[in-house]
């Protein structure tokens, strides 16, 4: 399940977010956010092939108590996690690089 394209019916629990198994990119974000659409095509052509990491969508606002728990300020904010622990974030990916660096933090350091 590399890219999901839609948001969540319903946003897992904190707790539950820190129980994922493995490599997870949660993003958060709206559908009719601008932000998040144009992000969009970044997003699906960096999960593409990422077979090994999971991608949950989760649509944020206010009274959203799983993006206020990550500290989520601006649309859309990705937060790569390992076994339910923050490794990395990016907010308002704008080119494939970020997207590189972001899911390449997922990786052990060369040497």
């Amino acid at each position: 399940m590399p890219y999901a394209a839609q948001h969540l019916a319903q946003a897992p629990t904190r707790a539950e977010v820190d129980r994922l198994p493995g490599a997870t990119v949660l993003e958060f974000g709206t559908p009719w956010c601008g932000h998040c659409q144009r992000a969009q095509p970044l997003i699906e052509q960096a999960l593409r092939d990422r077979t090994d990491m999971a991608h949950i969508k989760v649509e944020d606002g206010p009274g959203q108590r799983l993006g206020r728990s990550f500290g989520v300020k601006l649309w859309p904010t990705l937060v790569l996690l390992r076994d339910g622990q923050e490794l990395a974030r990016v907010v308002r990916p704008q080119d494939a690089l970020t997207m590189e660096q972001l899911l390449g933090a997922d990786r052990p350091a060369p040497g």
